[in-house]
């Protein structure tokens, strides 16, 4: 629903009304939006009681009226700040649980009296999800007034911080659930518990003072260029310096700490009237919120701001700064060193071009109004139960996939739609076929390689070809957002050679999270693929951007070797479009710097966190196998792979980088050894505890085979053709997925304490008998001595039996236990790449089973494949998937999503039409790492079955409301591919 946005003003009612109205404790942009709000609601004639942590003269500046009442009380926490630039997750999720979970039943007691004393006659809320039960209990209507929701904001905490948390969203979107409708702000976010939604125009504070009484009062004259640095809170440690602003510039810095500010640093009176002050200055430097967004938008001040790390609302207003081109994005790292001039001087040449409604606050409070006075806005159309079930799946879908049932505006929708290059697009456009022939862009001749009839190739190759004439279209800027492809087309000298790689992701078919014991595995590259385009270059010939250019001209150096990356597909994802450092930063003395302070380094800006993967292929080379990079290098991310989905969009990075930095550097890497490689990465730069099977198949995989591989280390069987009455599709659950979360790493560290259990329990045993205490002969002939000390040495755990483990070492195995219980008894867990938590408990017993019964569930469905045809065989190779998808379960890893996925596909197997002989889908199971993501689906390979595919994807459309995306299809390895080498085409010269 869309509410005009030309009313003038709220007319008075005829009743005089009594609003209780909760603000959340999330910073300063929830109460001024809110004060816009009751401003009118008390102009109207009616009493507004705010319940809030703001400071009183953030209402009392705007509002002095008796009608206000400011109860002061916090029912949420919001999000809490590490630093001033950064969410702590796991922080957040704890203070909100002890602020509005542990005592909820107090809070609602509490909360129902206190309105029912007041006689509210509506509850608003923005966006405090207890208010809206409290008000359901009260017998009061509650509405919703915001742009985001803690649903959606925690999603992604519960992922990285662990299932033990998740109950907090589904609580959250219960609450929101009683809620009547919601009137949503512009910048929102997908807000899935709330299906009665009215559109209104920005809450914008109105202005008091003109631009020239402003300067005037504080003598700067109108010729003075001036920045305000508006962070609500500044980073700690943080000290300015004159140099920082351009000759001439000053600043006016908001909320500054008690250190002594240079002379073109003026510090602002903690109470200013930030609105007059923002209209009076040329830009604004700061990070984003919806009430600096807002605000810069409706005065149409350019914003440079820096991004804050793990609050998700932020991607959504960011897209709408720069749709109506009013942000300029400045790295952390040239915030804190001082690198703001050509920030500031590209701010000013901005012209922002917001021309909307800037009167939200008036709107929303006629809606009110007229909601307490009895008007019926929602359409009662879906149940709270079915908006709680949407709220549930779609809380934690994060990944914002086009085509995806979710209403989003028009400047959100520009940044997916970027040249049909956006992560996770569901298909390449097959008109790029003949991508240099029929381009009007300037070719480039191949001069090694070969794009062997990939599609997706030669559309990469067709946007290198086009970067040049896509920076300077006036039409093109017009059409789509250009951030991105402006910084890559400075990236290259076209008058070199360039060389692009490419590698898949892949569906895990089965084997899975037991790579990491040594389990055999079947892994399938899918369609899905990165490329990579890198170039060495004359540091003196490289075109260096001009944040780099501001660096090295404050070392006062010559040019020296810079790495540029730009990575597509920022918009999807919180994270910095570009990258870039100097190759020297690798060094550490005359020795390449350590694993531990690479890991640093990249997680200094998690917004850039990202380029660990591919600039830490680097670092990998030169520690590994000793190279030194003495040239400048650039490069061009381009990634299909959908991230968070468990089909290596990791991986696919890693190994698309290493090959087109070695092929560029002529670098003779095997596939094999450039995947042990990678997997360094991901471990050692990266952090993340993944097995090695992730970068096998994507380097060394070939099309519509399964790479068959043991993991112990990395040893390839060979390829495994799939038979071809038989094909394997993925089905994304729209649950995001990430070998970096807890659960992963708790049930590694699980199977790791299993093993080092086993060993001694073996060991135990064979000294026993060694020693002659056996209690007789028959006793060791049945255990066996030499095998006891195997077991006792035990390198993989999917080098024991099912029957040996389950006749000897199930019965010893706990359940549980805790990390210091386990590190008293045995001292370490021999794995490299994790840690245990002395305080958490982690599952022992189910975690050693799977990769045990993995191992030999694998090697049953590979003899299988290899059978002769028949519906025994289908039927089989299904109920593997099956066992081990609820393996998965037993270990922790399973979730709503997959789960609702597999039970769909066993449905459909299961029907009359299947069971009486056209059956064509016959198992399930969960891929990769688990806990969301994707599964893999077994069936026969004709019509009728991508036909039940397409119902299942609809089906779980219709039960979650989210589209899942379908993996169908196979393509090359990076080995397979090789490299191209290429080279622009020179035009023949004219007559």
């Amino acid at each position: 629903m869309r509410i005009d946005d030309g009313v003038e003003q709220v007319s008075a009612s005829r009743n005089h009304l009594v609003f209780a109205y909760y603000v959340t404790g999330h910073g300063f942009g929830h109460a001024t939006r809110v004060v816009e709000v009751v401003r009118h609601l008390i102009l109207a004639g009616h009493d507004v009681h705010v319940v809030t942590g703001a400071p009183d003269f953030v209402f009392t500046t705007e509002i002095q009226s008796p009608r206000l009442f400011l109860r002061k009380l916090v029912l949420d926490c919001g999000a809490v700040q590490a630093d001033a630039l950064t969410v702590d997750r796991l922080a957040s999720l704890e203070k909100y649980s002890e602020t509005a979970v542990a005592p909820r039943a107090s809070i609602l007691a509490t909360e129902v009296k206190w309105l029912n004393s007041i006689k509210a006659d509506l509850v608003v809320s923005d966006v405090v999800a207890v208010a809206c039960r409290a008000a359901a209990d009260a017998g009061i209507r509650s509405v919703c007034v915001t742009n985001f929701s803690w649903d959606f904001i925690y999603a992604e905490y519960v992922m990285a911080a662990g299932y033990h948390h998740r109950s907090i969203v589904w609580q959250i979107a219960e609450d929101y659930s009683h809620c009547e409708f919601l009137i949503r702000l512009p910048g929102y976010t997908p807000m899935p518990a709330f299906r009665d939604v009215i559109d209104v125009p920005l809450v914008v504070r109105r202005l008091h003072k003109s631009r020239k009484e402003v300067r005037s009062e504080m003598g700067i004259s109108e010729d003075v260029k001036l920045v305000i640095l508006n962070f609500g809170g500044q980073p700690a440690g943080w000290k300015l310096k004159e140099e920082y602003l351009p000759p001439g510039w000053l600043c006016l810095v908001c909320g500054a700490s008690e250190q002594e500010l240079p002379p073109n640093f003026i510090k602002l009176p903690k109470d200013v009237y930030t609105p007059d002050v923002m209209a009076a200055s040329d830009c604004m430097l700061g990070k984003i919120g919806y009430g600096t967004v807002s605000e810069a938008l409706a005065y149409k001040l350019p914003f440079v701001f820096v991004r804050r790390d793990y609050f998700n609302e932020e991607p959504f207003l960011r897209n709408m700064l720069e749709f109506y081109q009013g942000g300029v994005e400045m790295i952390r790292r040239d915030l804190l060193t001082g690198h703001w001039i050509p920030y500031l001087e590209r701010a000013t040449s901005l012209k922002p071009s917001y021309d909307g409604g800037v009167n939200g606050g008036q709107v929303a409070a006629r809606i009110l109004q007229d909601t307490a006075n009895g008007k019926n806005y929602a359409s009662d159309k879906l149940s709270g139960a079915r908006r709680l079930r949407d709220a549930i799946v779609l809380g934690y879908q994060l990944q914002r996939v086009p085509g995806r049932d979710i209403s989003i505006p028009e400047w959100y929708a520009s940044a997916e739609n970027e040249f049909g290059l956006r992560t996770g697009s569901h298909s390449v456009d097959n008109s790029n076929s003949s991508v240099l022939e029929n381009s009007d862009a300037v070719e480039f001749d191949i001069l090694h390689g070969d794009v062997m009839g990939l599609p997706d190739t030669m559309s990469f190759l067709r946007s290198l070809a086009e970067l040049d004439v896509a920076y300077d279209s006036e039409k093109f800027t017009e059409k789509h957002h250009v951030r991105e492809r402006k910084a890559a087309a400075n990236l290259f000298n076209w008058e070199e050679d360039i060389y692009v790689a490419r590698a898949p992701g892949r569906l895990d078919v089965i084997g899975g999270i037991a790579d990491y014991s040594g389990s055999l595995v079947l892994q399938m590259p899918i369609r899905e693929a990165c490329h990579v385009a890198v170039q060495k270059i004359e540091p003196s010939k490289q075109r260096l951007w001009k944040h780099a250019q501001a660096r090295q001209q404050a070392k006062g150096q010559s040019p020296t070797p810079v790495l540029q990356i730009v990575s597509y597909g920022s918009e999807l994802s919180n994270r910095g479009p570009t990258f870039d450092m100097d190759i020297s930063d690798f060094m550490d003395g005359d020795q390449p710097m350590s694993y531990e302070k690479a890991r640093s380094y990249f997680a200094r800006d998690p917004s850039q966190k990202w380029a660990a993967y591919v600039a830490g292929t680097i670092l990998v080379l030169m520690k590994e196998l000793n190279i030194r990079f003495e040239s400048s290098i650039s490069m061009l991310v381009s990634s299909a792979v959908p991230e968070g989905k468990g089909v290596s969009s990791s991986a696919s990075v890693e190994v698309a980088s290493m090959s087109a930095i070695a092929a560029a550097h002529g670098l003779n890497i095997s596939p094999r050894e450039l995947a042990l490689l990678c997997q360094k990465v991901e471990n050692s730069v990266v952090g993340a505890p993944c097995g090695v099977m992730d970068q096998m198949a994507s380097a060394c995989g070939e099309a519509n085979k399964l790479l068959a591989m043991v993991c112990q280390p990395a040893e390839v069987l060979g390829l495994v053709d799939i038979p071809s009455h038989i094909r394997f599709w993925g089905i994304d659950s729209g649950l995001r997925h990430s070998i970096g979360g807890a659960d992963y790493g708790s049930v590694r560290i699980g199977a790791f304490m299993g093993r080092k259990m086993i060993k001694s329990t073996a060991s135990a045993m064979s000294s026993s008998y060694s020693n002659g205490n056996g209690n007789n002969l028959d006793e060791l002939e049945e255990y066996g001595i030499e095998l006891l000390h195997d077991e006792a040495s035990v390198d993989y755990l999917c080098n024991l039996t099912p029957h040996r483990f389950e006749a000897i070492y199930s019965k010893n195995l706990p359940d549980t236990m805790t990390g210091e219980a386990f590190l008293t008894k045995y001292d370490h867990h021999n794995d490299p790449v994790t840690v245990i938590d002395k305080k958490r408990s982690y599952g022992v017993k189910a975690a050693t089973r799977h990769p045990i019964y993995e191992n030999f569930r694998v090697k049953a469905f590979k003899a299988l494949l290899t059978s002769a045809s028949s519906e025994e065989q289908l039927t089989a190779l299904g109920e593997i998937m099956y066992q081990c998808h609820y393996s998965y379960s037993d270990c922790g890893l399973g979730s709503d999503g997959t789960d609702r996925l597999v039970q769909l596909v066993q449905e459909m197997q299961h029907r009359k039409a299947s069971v009486s002989g056209d059956g064509t889908l016959y198992g399930a199971k969960i891929t990769g790492g688990g806990s969301g993501g994707t599964i893999s689906v077994i069936g026969r390979n004709c019509l009728r079955s991508s036909e039940q595919i397409l119902q299942i994807q609809q089906r779980y459309k219709n039960a979650t409301g989210y589209m899942p995306f379908l993996f169908e299809g196979s393509s090359p390895g990076a080995g397979k591919f090789g490299h191209l080498r290429i080279r622009r085409r020179v035009a023949p010269m004219q007559d």
